[in-house]
């Protein structure tokens, strides 16, 4: 601690000895003074230190520094040449510089005092909740309407953390995100709706000192809207929304008499406000019952139900909504929909799907469906087959969904930007399908248009071609065929140019190549270019797992396009149709499930074993269990179904190779070829 000595009890001296004994490291040891008056000595008395009117009797006294605050120069020299150096001596001047900037602070520090405190009464008057907290979640400040819209009293507040305070609270938020949030609304735990703004606290050099959120009692505000709400301009508002709109709305109370009607539905019913407005809902019914009565009475909606409306007995589908208020019905709301109009709508969208279809495949591999094994494995050889440039050979039954595999191929593939362009070989007539796959020169036969035309190849080109029934080909064109594969050129009809070709091939067939390459209808050199990469399709009974998902997704398809709006299908009907051989594959099942939604009745959600139409079982013994397949059968019967479906199952794993599959099976091919003509599975 060091021991002072003033020298000079006036002004200067009293404010020295103020800021000097306030501090712990200095010790003022006397007040020198000459003046018996000087205001300094009422100090030193007060705080029990030594005065006195010589300086000469203490400057020897183990003083550390002497602080002279007479502002006489002469006294200053004689306290230097006393001290001999061995003291510290400050002059009077620099202590009046201290005592000035002591003063300035005392000052600054007093205005500060006061802009606090007169910013803590603004704060704490306005009308506003406000909540500060350090960059640590602590409360460090709340105000009065902050402590009345929460309910707490302060001392819950500051200096506690703030989510301890309020539940769930996003002041945190804020801290670590460091971003405003703007009126959010936002429920506290006594019930109050609040208004509230949140915004980090951030200093000059960018770092995060807290954060302060202002909010809003707006509890009061919603209760008297919705008490004061003009219900008249609400009901005109409503008006004007539904007759403004283009579908035809009816609207009516709960004990079904006619409220409102647009336009629109006058338009298609023929009807005007006279005739509906105050009458009951079956006024409007030609052919039905009426869907507003129903509604009313069960409290659920119903969608898609056909019938005949107004004196023309126009067809419609009608949608009902009940409105409910409080748990109880206030009335039904139900929009018409012209079949008319949806009929022709609909015609127009087949045409343009018939011409994108040609243009753009518009199906991936999640639109395939299956998680058998069997699905599974070609689902993973397609998505090989889709990386690489390979010709790809889709092999399977009709219907199992080969041009779904082709349009996946394509879009999973680096081509999937460019054209996907289809065509059914077995659709063309023979005469026309070289110059359609090839395309012609000008004056190349009679009819041909002027400047020639583009083959299908060539629209291809940069994109993919997808070649269906391809195995219905005849020998010629599988000629021509096989030059594009092996050169990648094209030469239209009429003309002698080559023309470079880079388009993707994806053929597809559902007979067996390996017989028609026997039976000379097919080329075998063509064979082994296209079966670069084989991908078989499994039939619908070959994964008949599949069964409940394609059936819902089949369903969900049908409800779309008819308007529909079933939900499933009970046990009883899966059962019936996984015993059913499926000859026609997913294809026949779409047929079935489609003939079954459109004779239900309209109200009917669910698909039941008595709605599924008769199905053709005579080859479905193959789906049965074992116990049933063979049984009351001679013991060489029952040895030869199985040894049929044995090596059934390996020639289409061996995707028909009968060379793999008598490998496979270890026995020799004659012996093969013997088995197959014997159980007929070709």
């Amino acid at each position: 601690m060091k021991r002072i000595l003033i020298v000079g009890a006036g002004k200067g001296g009293s404010i020295l000895f103020k800021l000097l004994h306030a501090t712990k490291s200095m010790k003022v040891v006397a007040m020198i003074d000459k003046n018996k008056y000087a205001t300094g000595f009422e100090l030193a008395k007060k705080f029990h230190v030594p005065s006195d009117f010589h300086w000469e009797k203490w400057i020897h006294k183990d003083i550390d520094i002497i602080i002279e605050a007479t502002g006489d120069e002469k006294v200053l020299e004689n306290l230097i040449e006393q001290s001999m150096g061995k003291t510290v001596v400050i002059p009077g001047s620099v202590a009046y510089i201290i005592s000035e900037l002591f003063n300035e602070k005392e000052s600054l520090l007093q205005k500060v005092r006061q802009q606090s405190k007169n910013q803590e009464l603004i704060l704490s008057h306005i009308r506003d909740g406000m909540i500060i907290v350090d960059k640590n979640g602590i409360v460090q400040f709340v105000n009065d309407s902050a402590v009345e819209i929460i309910g707490y009293p302060k001392i819950n507040f500051e200096g506690k953390s703030i989510e301890k305070v309020i539940n769930k609270t996003r002041l945190p938020n804020v801290l670590l995100s460091k971003e405003k949030e703007v009126n959010k609304k936002f429920q506290l735990d006594n019930g109050k709706q609040v208004i509230t703004t949140r915004i980090p606290v951030i200093n000059g050099e960018n770092e995060l000192i807290g954060a302060f959120a202002v909010f809003k009692d707006i509890t009061e505000v919603i209760k008297l809207a919705e008490e004061n709400t003009d219900l008249n301009e609400i009901k005109t508002m409503l008006e004007a929304i539904i007759k403004s709109s283009n579908e035809a709305i009816s609207v009516v109370d709960k004990k079904g008499n006619g409220l409102m009607i647009n336009p629109a539905y006058s338009r298609i019913t023929g009807l005007t406000e006279k005739d509906v407005i105050g009458k009951p809902a079956t006024t409007d019914i030609s052919e039905g019952e009426s869907m507003h009565m129903k509604v009313l009475e069960t409290k659920k909606r119903v969608r898609g139900v056909r019938m005949k409306v107004g004196p023309k007995k126009k067809d419609v589908v009608v949608n009902v909504a009940p409105v409910i208020v409080k748990g109880e019905v206030k009335g039904s709301v139900g929009v018409l929909h012209d079949v008319t109009e949806i009929k022709s709508l609909t015609s127009e969208l087949k045409r343009a799907r018939q011409i994108i279809r040609n243009l753009e495949a518009k199906y991936t591999f999640d639109d395939i469906i299956g998680s058998s094994p069997e699905m599974t494995l070609a689902l993973e050889q397609a998505k090989v087959g889709a990386k690489t440039p390979a010709t790809v050979l889709l092999r399977g039954d009709s219907g199992t969904g080969k041009e779904l595999f082709a349009h996946a191929i394509h879009n999973e593939s680096d081509r999937s930007k460019g054209k996907f362009i289809r065509v059914n070989c077995a659709a063309i007539a023979e005469s026309i399908l070289e110059s359609e796959l090839f395309g012609y020169e000008e004056g190349a036969f009679s009819g041909a248009r002027t400047g020639g035309k583009k083959g299908l190849f060539e629209e291809a080109n940069h994109g993919s071609i997808f070649l269906d029934e391809i195995g219905e080909l005849s020998l010629s064109m599988q000629a021509k065929l096989l030059r594009v594969l092996q050169e990648h050129e094209i030469v239209r009809v009429g003309g002698t140019k080559p023309i470079l070709i880079d388009a993707r091939v994806i053929a597809a067939t559902n007979i067996n190549l390996e017989k028609a390459i026997m039976n000379k209808k097919f080329r075998e050199d063509l064979y082994y270019r296209l079966t670069r990469l084989p991908i078989y399709i499994p039939s619908l009974k070959e994964r008949i797992s599949d069964l409940p998902e394609l059936i819902i997704h089949i369903i969900h398809k049908i409800n779309q396009d008819y308007g529909r709006n079933v939900q499933g299908i009970d046990e009883g009907a899966l059962q019936k149709l996984k015993y059913y051989h499926w000859p026609g594959n997913v294809r026949e099942l779409e047929n079935v499930i489609g003939r079954t939604m459109i004779y239900l009745d309209m109200n009917e959600e669910i698909i039941r074993e008595e709605h599924i139409p008769e199905l053709d079982n005579r080859s479905s013994t193959s789906t049965k269990h074992p116990k049933e397949l063979y049984s009351n059968i001679p013991l060489q019967e029952a040895m030869e179904r199985y040894e049929k479906e044995y090596i059934l199952r390996h020639y289409k794993q061996n995707n028909f190779n009968k060379t793999k599959t008598a490998k496979s099976l270890n026995i020799s091919i004659r012996n093969l070829y013997y088995k197959i003509e014997k159980y007929q599975l070709e």
